[in-house]
């Protein structure tokens, strides 16, 4: 056995002799039910095993890269990436949990320049999500991660998540290292330790039930009971009862082929979403068939503004102008850019009672500005209003771990290609498997058919069969 072997053996048998590593029936973070837990928060209260735990993980960063920084995950993790950089005399940043809504508002603190490169500090890992929330607010800092040490890897999946997602895991410990060593000193006996071998070759995690009520993983009538929003209640029902997850988007010029679109196409699709300022031959009259035809063959009219204004101003724009959109489209879109006042301004105005928002997070055209904090702040926004919010117009699987909130993902086509103004477009199957969508947008492969009837038919059937493949394949 090595020095440093050795060293770990004492330090292993230290934290057994402080009740750090307990044995029972213990639930972990991701909800697994273990025959061991190891508890490193009581560290705190040992300096001296603190910092024997800070020199072992100093010895053996000798063997690595350099870095520029550390930081180590909230909370457990903190002292210990603390007491590292005081005696390795290398800077320290700290990542919140939650930024803070006065000041400077920082996820991370402390100094540091674009392109630094981090050492992550872990204290145990089991799926690695923890270490990935860290990094990913790292990342939308400017700061490089791509190396994480940590104390124990429970052997259940995690080192395999974190290489995935290109952070390589150093761990002084496994757990079954650590039985070992707790069994040359007589602190666990043979049964023990087979019984958490047994535990570790039939306990391994799954990345994909990491997130409770998984919106990817659920019915859409499953989800009917987490929507807070009236809107996207009656949507999810329409989905249900008409088996679509079409949305058709209705980029016509005249009030007359507006209507013809939906009559065509009203069978099949559960949204018809509408440019209204696009319409040369607007008139109010007209509305009042498009909604009979909305009625007759359920779906919902959706009108995509995308407000994005002062509170004032929005309520005038929702409810006033030629248009009076509030009088008559059930859901619009809205950009977070403007904040709160964006989304009061259209809880406040007069119109339909039953209203929703689609807000917006990312785009389908290349070159987009909505970068990672933007997206972020975004979804932050929506969780704040979640009587208005409908659901988030996105290119990725976002808000997975919210059930009641649907995802609208425009730019599908059955042909994978491009236009000459930087319109991107994925086909239906990526879109419900890969990307998360729940209602996909379809626009010109329908509005410029011989027969839009029948593409939104087609549309319809390979969008429902991704969707049934995605909810049985959980």
């Amino acid at each position: 056995m090595s020095t440093f072997d050795e060293k770990l053996k004492l330090f292993a048998v230290d934290l057994y002799k402080i009740n750090a590593i307990k044995f029972g029936e213990y639930k972990t973070k991701v909800g697994l039910i273990t025959p061991v837990y190891c508890d490193l928060r009581v560290i705190v209260s040992y300096p001296q095993l603190l910092n024997t735990l800070a020199e072992l993980i100093i010895e053996y960063i000798k063997k690595m890269q350099t870095f520029d920084i550390v930081c180590g995950v909230p909370y457990t993790a903190l002292p210990i990436a603390t007491v590292v950089s005081v005696k390795n005399s290398i800077p320290m940043v700290m990542r919140r949990k939650e930024a803070k809504d006065y000041g400077t508002k920082k996820l991370i603190e402390g100094q540091f320049k674009e392109g630094d490169n981090c050492l992550i500090v872990e204290d145990v890992v089991t799926s690695g999500s923890s270490i990935l929330e860290t990094v990913k607010d790292l990342k939308n800092s400017g700061i490089k991660c791509s190396d994480a040490i940590v104390l124990l890897n429970r052997e259940q999946g995690g080192e395999k998540l974190l290489s995935e997602n290109g952070i390589k895991m150093h761990a002084l410990l496994s757990l079954t290292q650590l039985m070992q060593f707790l069994k040359e000193a007589n602190c666990v006996n043979e049964s023990v330790v087979e019984k958490v071998k047994i535990y570790l070759q039939n306990t391994q995690v799954d990345p994909n039930v990491l997130i409770k009520n998984n919106r990817l993983k659920l019915s859409f009538l499953e989800r009917l009971n987490f929507a807070k929003n009236p809107v996207t209640r009656r949507l999810l029902q329409v989905m249900c009862d008409k088996k679509t997850t079409l949305c058709v988007a209705a980029d016509v010029t005249s009030t007359t082929d507006l209507l013809n679109l939906a009559e065509q196409t009203g069978p099949h699709i559960c949204l018809f979403k509408t440019h209204i300022d696009i319409v040369e031959d607007f008139h109010p009259n007209f509305l009042k068939h498009l909604k009979e035809i909305a009625e007759r063959h359920n779906f919902i009219i959706f009108e995509d503004r995308k407000f994005a204004d002062i509170g004032n101003t929005v309520q005038l724009q929702y409810s006033k102008s030629m248009y009076q959109i509030s009088s008559w489209a059930n859901l619009v879109t809205a950009h977070s850019v403007m904040g709160k006042g964006n989304l009061e301004g259209i809880q406040q105005s007069e119109g339909l009672k039953d209203r929703g928002v689609f807000l917006l997070a990312e785009a389908s055209c290349a070159g987009s500005l909505t970068d990672q904090s933007y997206v972020d702040a975004t979804l932050k926004l929506a969780k704040q209003y979640p009587d208005l919010i409908t659901g988030i117009v996105c290119q990725n699987p976002l808000l997975l771990e919210e059930p009641g909130v649907i995802q609208l993902t425009p730019g599908v086509h059955l042909e994978s290609v491009g236009d000459r103004l930087a319109q991107q477009y994925n086909s239906p199957e990526t879109v419900v498997l890969e990307k998360g969508a729940d209602v996909a947008v379809v626009g010109r492969a329908i509005t410029k058919s011989a027969d839009p009837a029948a593409e939104a038919v087609k549309y319809k059937e390979v969008l429902w069969a991704a969707y049934e493949k995605r909810i049985a394949s959980q």
